[in-house]
């Protein structure tokens, strides 16, 4: 949201944000109220996204091939690729793994790719090491409540790769209450880079997606499609890379580690 607001001013254009909380009757409201409203293009954000309309859309984390419609969308196979071969480098083979809430439109994707890099790295996936956020929190807690499912199932595990970074946070909380040490006993990678990331303790090891870019990004495709007053151009997709940011949550697998010491 910052990367396209701050575009939008440096434009010169005035603009409406509304937040549908993923409800699917406002996500079909709103494109209709914006209509009315005559406006003249539309960013859908993490967004459900299947109808083609009379302006000019472009889409920011949406996967629906749309005609007319732009995805700005990461690069989720090499996202998977770098985290997963970081802690298989480290020697990991035991790996956790917590989904986003099936509501995200990068769920999913992110999941899928997540599957066949492992794969290809020889790393299990054990559906007990599978949990998946609950709710639309956008705190720590969802993180926590997953992680301590995955502790109960007393499934051996020596890292965590979670959905983002502020679920990566609750799942510390989560290993410390349970008398682990990040990353002495088990290694922790989340997902985004938001910046309080660098600033826990321990810093946040994570895969760094350019939010604040693909939002630029998809307000500069929105304006250069406006301008050229031609709604009905091709869509496609326009793909950001991300990047891993080592810091202090991952290192090698104790000997014998078994993160499954929880309490009571």
């Amino acid at each position: 949201m910052s990367g396209i607001e701050d575009y939008l001013l440096q434009e010169g254009y005035f603009y409406f944000v509304a937040s549908h909380r993923h409800r699917d009757d406002l996500i079909d409201e709103y494109p209709r109220l914006f209509l009315e409203r005559s406006v003249d293009g539309l960013i859908a954000v993490d967004t459900p996204w299947s109808l083609s309309l009379s302006i000019p859309v472009v889409t920011v984390s949406g996967h629906n091939q749309v005609e007319g419609v732009t995805n700005v969308v990461l690069d989720h196979e090499h996202a998977a690729e770098i985290a997963l071969k970081h802690l298989s480098q480290l020697g990991h083979r035991n790996v956790a793994f917590i989904k986003g809430q099936e509501f995200s439109s990068d769920t999913e994707v992110r999941w899928g790719n997540i599957q066949k890099i492992a794969r290809q790295l020889g790393i299990p996936i054990a559906t007990a090491l599978i949990a998946q956020l609950q709710g639309d929190s956008p705190t720590p807690q969802p993180g926590y409540q997953a992680t301590k499912k995955l502790l109960a199932s007393h499934k051996p595990f020596t890292a965590l790769f979670a959905f983002n970074d502020i679920s990566a946070m609750g799942a510390i909380r989560a290993f410390r209450e349970a008398g682990l040490r990040v990353p002495e006993d088990v290694s922790v990678i989340g997902f985004d880079d938001i910046q309080s990331a660098a600033y826990q303790s321990p810093a946040l090891t994570t895969v760094r997606q350019p939010l604040r870019e693909m939002g630029r990004i998809a307000a500069e495709i929105l304006l250069r499609r406006i301008r050229r007053s031609n709604p009905d151009a091709p869509g496609g997709e326009t793909m950001v890379e991300p990047e891993l940011v080592i810091r202090d949550t991952t290192s090698p697998p104790p000997n014998g580690n078994r993160p499954s010491k929880a309490k009571g």
